[in-house]
């Protein structure tokens, strides 16, 4: 049996990722952006929640492992060009961006200027708390 050959139709990058759309199921909000390799979409669907691929730590992130503010994946896509990934998730506790806010797209152009356009629910310092 080829488990894994549902990996092989995703058009990778030279560096092994694609690119992740985090979308909230129900409001239809993007939460945020990140990438995954192979590991980290096998985990994802294996376990039902989000594991991306940090760039700038090189390693797995299962998203929520210190916040609590885990993603409960409904569905997956993948675009026509079949290099874009697209989760529908459930957002536990709301807060999708380690800055505290429902999303990681918060800072609106206005003019010239990049204005805070979202309030932070819960302070960063009581998320990660260590």
């Amino acid at each position: 049996m080829h488990a894994d050959t549902w990996l092989n139709k995703i058009n990778w990058s030279e560096d092994g990722l694609v690119p992740v759309i985090t979308q909230e199921a129900g409001s239809g909000k993007i939460l945020m952006f990140a990438w995954m390799n192979r590991d980290a979409l096998k985990m994802t669907v294996e376990k039902g929640e989000a594991v991306y691929w940090s760039r700038s730590r090189k390693k797995l992130w299962h998203k929520g492992e210190e916040s609590g503010h885990t993603q409960k994946v409904k569905e997956i896509y993948l675009d026509c060009d079949e290099d874009v990934l697209l989760l529908m998730v459930q957002q536990i506790g709301g807060i999708a961006c380690h800055t505290g806010r429902h999303n990681c797209f918060f800072q609106k152009l206005e003019g010239a200027e990049w204005v805070i356009a979202a309030p932070v629910l819960k302070d960063p310092e009581k998320i990660y708390s260590k």
